[in-house]
């Protein structure tokens, strides 16, 4: 799957603003992709304001939220209706040229993933949201990364949800 040019420019403007909320509706998506992995169905989509991932009882954000003071948590667990909910996120601050090729490579990654969604943001090429989803024996997992050029900061997620 190759990244999606995006006609709008993105909200957050910093790791710093991005927060994470599970249960909330949609908000409007510049980018959607509808996949069922391992059984299950799965909707990857794009905000201005970064991403939202919705699988089996998991509706999952992690965005400039209006209202919401920014800061994600290193990780956050919850029980759902048969299911464990496991998610990690971490921000990586890089050099100019250890930025630039780690946004090459998470492009490549996407771009090479079968169950992927790449959103390159006006302005520059390394303005980019990915995501991808894996299916695993207990349940699907997803990655995401969120990248920031004018602070070289990267935002790394990633959710497992496991069947109980």
């Amino acid at each position: 799957m190759s990244g999606t040019a995006l006609a709008a420019p993105y909200l957050d403007t910093d790791a710093d603003q991005l927060s994470f909320a599970l249960g909330h509706p949609p908000y409007t998506a510049l980018a959607v992709r509808n996949l069922t992995v391992g059984g299950l169905d799965v909707q990857l989509r794009l905000l201005g304001a970064s991403h939202q991932v919705f699988a089996g009882p998991v509706a999952e954000t992690v965005a400039c939220l209006p209202g919401v003071e920014g800061g994600l948590p290193d990780t956050a667990e919850r029980q759902f209706d048969g299911w464990a909910y496991h998610f990690d996120a971490r921000v990586l601050r890089l050099s100019a040229g250890e930025f630039g090729a780690r946004v090459a490579s998470i492009r490549a990654q996407a771009e090479a993933h079968p169950h992927a969604l790449c959103g390159i943001f006006p302005g520059s090429p390394d303005a980019v949201t990915a995501l991808t989803v894996e299916s695993c024996d207990t349940g699907p997992s997803w990655r995401t990364w969120h990248t920031y050029p004018q602070s070289r900061a990267i935002v790394a997620t990633h959710t497992r949800l496991e069947v109980r």
